[in-house]
């Protein structure tokens, strides 16, 4: 039996993001719901967050140091140090009720981040991606919950999840242009318990995959498409994942509270928390913002 550890009891509404520092060895994460950016430094085992005006989506290193944050109306460079939080770019003015979801940085160094209806209408959302130089491109249009994003360990292929369509959809891509083309479905989820939310990746090219609503997170090889293996959380709503420690072996989890039952809160009553599995893999690396 996998031992699945709690690591911060943060109760989130809805947790997300998870993201690993090798530099700082820290990991961030975000609650959107909550309106906070966490992180914690397992050496020192501590853990601050901050409170921000508008609900994060996610966030992601930034090679000049602080982070790079979708957030509610944009985009928006952040330091840790300072508290300045700057804006970057807003495509989506004129969509009052989007907001952005998950993301994350390309091998590149480019930031992809996704947007959704608050109210979860189906297909409004737009998977954008921000150059070094801070131009903005659209990338996939008619997007309904913009989730999991990643990158295969030889940088020819990205990895992308629309929750509602229940599948993993593979891309052909060029690491110098940051070109899309080509999607194909490689890992369908319809049998699973939950829906397909974030994800990462090993240096295997083998996908980890939270299940939103299945209280686990799998691991599935996107070549045959087959589950090779099932880590069970103690909470219903798993939201993503990231390798993280010194050797990229440790799974950081992070959970969910939004949408659940008084039952569902008996029966998980650490939803919300952010949890660390030791695995025998190594992660790939989380990417910094190279703007």
């Amino acid at each position: 039996m996998t031992h699945v550890e709690l690591i911060s009891d943060t109760k989130a509404l809805l947790g997300e993001g998870p993201c690993w520092n090798a530099q700082e060895e820290r990991l961030y994460w975000i609650d959107i719901l909550g309106r906070n950016l966490h992180r914690f430094d397992p050496v020192r085992n501590e853990h601050d967050s901050v409170h921000v005006e508008q609900q994060p989506g996610t966030l992601a290193p930034r090679e000049q140091g602080g982070v790079i944050v979708a957030m509610e109306k944009g985009i928006y460079f952040y330091n840790w140090m300072s508290e300045n939080l700057d804006p970057v770019a807003d495509p989506e003015k004129h969509l009052p009720n989007n907001r952005f979801n998950d993301g994350k940085c390309d091998p590149a160094g480019r930031f992809w981040a996704g947007t959704m209806a608050q109210d979860e209408t189906s297909g409004q959302g737009t998977l954008y991606c921000l150059e070094s130089d801070l131009s903005l491109h659209e990338k996939i249009k008619g997007v309904s919950i913009s989730n999991g994003i990643a990158w295969s360990p030889d940088h020819s292929f990205m990895y992308y999840i629309d929750t509602p369509t229940e599948q993993i959809v593979r891309y052909e891509f060029d690491v110098t242009s940051g070109a899309i083309q080509n999607p194909v479905p490689v890992i369908n989820f319809k049998d699973e318990k939950g829906f397909p939310d974030g994800m990462t990746i090993d240096e295997e090219g083998m996908l980890w995959i939270a299940h939103w609503g299945g209280a686990a997170v799998t691991c599935w090889n996107p070549e045959s498409g087959e589950r090779l293996e099932r880590i069970d959380v103690p909470a219903l709503n798993v939201t993503s994942c990231v390798f993280g420690g010194k050797d990229l072996n440790e799974l950081y989890i992070t959970t969910a509270r939004k949408g659940m039952s008084e039952q569902d809160l008996e029966a998980y009553p650490l939803s919300g928390g952010l949890f660390k599995v030791r695995t025998d893999r190594k992660g790939s690396p989380t990417y910094s913002f190279s703007g």
